[in-house]
């Protein structure tokens, strides 16, 4: 039996139905790390004023964490490969937590950055071994729905999360937000500890068996689709507060509802693309970034308009989260032994095209042409997107999917 086979199967821990508890425990794990993740940027500000500096200097907060996610998913992923799944999850959160703990009493801006570096490192490796869990914890044909459900800790992030957490930061101060976090990561460890069994049909690997992903050319095509496409998301996102204000004509009040409401479509479209994966993965990612294709093209247009700006944000959010799912699924399988490693870079990619996305969407706002441009990158990032499936799954099909 192959490792694929038996995570629909596995003799150890048979499935007849969804281990809710234990799905509960590895997604509020999502919901801390979606947390800490983007509730830096609506605190930037506070930030900046508790340390003397300007904002865009403050920004490197942010830049230190995804920088975090960069880092750690390879390593943490390879060096660990021997550490028991449901130990590492643990440690994992440990660590997660000690570095928003860290967050809240450094003392200077250096530490502070220091601090979001290690919180995280992580990140990456817990969304993947989380993803292996769960997909050993599902009923059988149902793994994509089980990524899905940890994923969906991190689209409930933006929904109730980082809004409650900002409003906490801007009326007690920016070190209680990352406080709630930690007290988030602390009851993750317990719920880990408690609801999650010993996953023994994960079995620890090694160093150089995960590092093999990496001579798998599915698994860096696949990782490219993601760097490249999800950066569409990003674009839009990053400077949507002001699109919808200056370009929406939006009160400053009314955009942590449209912010909502890109939560919400994000939880949409991770519940929907958990579901088209199950019915077929390379489907489930076309459809996915086809659709991205047409929303950011459209939101364009959308941004003008304060109602259509409303429902753009909406499935701007859904087509970008519908992707994540499929994308760490397709990971799972195409990467034989080395699926942990595979599971990891999902992440450290989506955190490139975070931060591609960004650069490029400021690129075009600061050559003039205005707040509606990133979205006309995004339209192309994603094109690009669907460009390289195309060629990922043709080559596939051809049989290009050995080791280098």
């Amino acid at each position: 039996m192959d490792l694929v086979t038996s995570l629909t199967a596995p003799a150890h821990e048979p499935r007849v139905s969804w281990h809710i508890p234990a799905m509960l425990a590895l997604s509020l794990g999502g919901f801390g790390i979606g947390t800490t993740e983007f509730v830096t940027m609506g605190l930037l500000p506070d930030i900046a004023k508790a340390f003397s500096v300007s904002e865009p200097t403050a920004g490197h907060a942010v830049s230190a964490y995804a920088l975090g996610v960069v880092v750690g998913a390879p390593l943490i992923a390879s060096l660990c490969a021997r550490v028991p799944r449901k130990k590492l999850l643990i440690a994992l959160m440990i660590a997660f937590t000690l570095g928003n703990l860290a967050t809240v009493f450094a003392p200077t801006f250096p530490t502070l950055i220091l601090a979001r570096f290690v919180s995280g490192l992580p990140h990456g490796a817990y969304f993947g071994v989380a993803s292996l869990a769960a997909a050993t914890l599902a009923p059988a044909g149902q793994r994509a729905k089980a990524v899905a459900a940890v994923m969906l800790g991190l689209s409930a992030a933006n929904v109730v999360g980082v809004p409650a957490a900002t409003w906490l930061g801007q009326s007690l101060g920016w070190r209680d937000a990352f406080g709630v976090v930690a007290v988030i990561g602390v009851a993750t460890v317990f719920a880990l500890w408690r609801f999650v069994p010993e996953l023994t049909g994960l079995k620890p690997t090694n160093p150089m068996t995960e590092l093999s992903a990496l001579k798998r050319p599915q698994v860096l095509l696949t990782l490219a689709v993601g760097a490249i496409g999800f950066g569409g998301m990003f674009a839009v996102y990053t400077y949507i507060a002001t699109t919808l204000t200056d370009v929406a004509g939006m009160s400053a009040a009314t955009v942590p509802l449209v912010l909502m409401l890109f939560g919400l479509g994000m939880v949409a479209g991770n519940v929907a693309g958990g579901f088209l994966a199950d019915h077929g993965v390379d489907k489930a990612i076309f459809v996915a970034l086809i659709s991205m294709v047409f929303i950011l093209a459209g939101f364009v247009a959308a941004a003008h308009h304060p109602i259509s700006a409303g429902v753009g944000a909406f499935l701007v959010g859904a087509s970008g989260a519908a992707l994540a799912p499929a994308l760490q699924t397709r990971l799972m399988d195409v990467a034989a032994d080395a699926q942990t490693l595979a599971a990891a870079l999902n992440h450290a990619a989506l955190n490139i095209a975070n931060a591609a996305g960004a650069w490029l969407g400021g690129l075009v706002i600061a050559a003039g042409l205005g707040y509606t441009a990133p979205a006309a990158v995004g339209a192309i990032l994603a094109v690009a997107g669907v460009a390289l499936f195309t060629i990922t799954v043709a080559l596939a099909g051809r049989g290009h999917s050995q080791k280098l």
